[in-house]
């Protein structure tokens, strides 16, 4: 026997049907068995004992059938020169459907292929606009958690850091944090949190918030800073990336929004899980340069109209922005650039004309008291 073209089936065949070797001829087709199939043997099959018609998942074969049901059986022609072969030679009464398949067939395929291309451009195009859009669905998530889950969310980092410090609880650095925190608070618009502002003795010039208005002052940056304006200047930053919940907005995109989602609608174990995940880094949570330059800008506003002399933010972060670069833990945090520090004073220019009011306190005894007076 030749090598196998085709498959024939019928009820006392395999389901896989029988591998058999099919040629045509000008009358019909011949259809050779195995050798060790003998009661099989040969097959002549006259055009007219048979009906052809395309078949096969593309329909890309030619299925031949002849016989009486239930004794019927069937080919399955696959080989292209054996079916170039038959629509040839066959009678064209035999054959004249299958151009009409045929036509059916590539306008199937070229429709699917429509459809395809279609729907990969459509999902193609919603990927662009959830990326597109990312800051929206973070924005969306975080417009509906509830000031109360940011603030335990804060409050428990925030405790966590403090057990671990030497916090200043009595002295002049305590009292003039509380007035300068006093007068920005005071200027607050729509402000849903109750601030609490500690003093921590360590050399770090830094100072940072937390989700839900937990801010940390470091000595180290009272040292270092020539006046209670400057020292305002850098809280009102902080409080301001609060009050725009920089800190929640980062949570989220870490977290990703379908976590927080399932949170805001039901799921009050998720919140503890968030906790445990997140707690230890939102004390190194780094904003992006758009929060940064919110910070900055809203800041400025909030000093303008607490009446504390704006100059002082611009010329803090100046003097630390051409010192020990790449060193003070500030800028490491909260990066700045003399293109910052430019943009605030135009900002400042355009505000109307106060006249600032100065503090109650004498910045010299504040730093003097940095750190020694009340520490625990």
């Amino acid at each position: 026997m030749m090598s196998p073209n085709a498959l024939c089936f019928s009820e006392e065949f395999p389901a896989t049907g029988l591998p058999c070797h099919v040629e045509v001829s000008e009358t019909g087709l011949t259809v050779q068995f195995q050798a060790d199939l003998p009661a099989l043997g040969q097959l002549s099959l006259p055009f007219s004992t048979v009906a052809v018609s395309a078949g096969g998942l593309d329909h890309d074969q030619l299925v031949v059938r002849w016989g009486i049901e239930p004794h019927a059986r069937t080919l399955y022609l696959k080989d292209p020169l054996l079916i170039r072969a038959l629509r040839s030679i066959a009678p064209q009464q035999l054959t004249k459907h299958l151009d009409e398949t045929a036509a059916r067939v590539r306008r199937t395929r070229s429709r699917n292929r429509t459809v395809w291309s279609l729907l990969l451009a459509i999902l193609g195009g919603l990927a662009i606009l959830v990326w597109l859009s990312t800051d929206v669905l973070v924005q969306w998530a975080v417009d509906r958690i509830p000031p109360e889950w940011e603030q335990r969310l804060g409050q428990s980092a925030y405790q966590d850091f403090l057990r671990q410090q030497t916090v200043i609880t009595t002295g002049a650095s305590v009292g003039a944090l509380q007035e300068i925190s006093q007068r920005l608070i005071e200027h607050l618009s729509k402000n849903p949190y109750t601030f609490e502002i500690s003093v921590v003795k360590n050399d770090a010039v830094n100072a940072f918030a937390l989700p839900g208005g937990y801010v940390v002052v470091f000595t180290g940056l009272l040292d270092q800073a020539k006046s209670g304006e400057e020292v305002a200047g850098v809280l009102s930053h902080e409080l301001n990336h609060v009050l725009k919940r920089h800190g929640l907005e980062r949570i989220v995109k870490q977290l990703g929004v379908v976590a927080v989602v399932g949170i805001i609608f039901g799921d009050q174990q998720g919140l503890a899980g968030i906790m445990k995940q997140v707690g230890t880094e939102l004390l190194s949570l780094k904003f992006g340069r758009a929060q940064e330059t919110e910070a900055d800008l809203t800041g400025l506003q909030l000093l303008h109209r607490a009446r504390i002399d704006p100059a002082g933010m611009i010329s803090f972060f100046q003097r630390l922005s051409e010192q020990e670069k790449g060193r003070v833990e500030w800028l490491s945090t909260h990066p700045m650039s003399a293109a910052r520090a430019e943009r605030l004073k135009q900002e400042m220019t355009m505000l109307p004309t106060t006249v600032p009011e100065p503090f109650t306190f004498q910045w010299d005894a504040v730093q003097k008291s940095a750190g020694i007076v009340g520490a625990r």
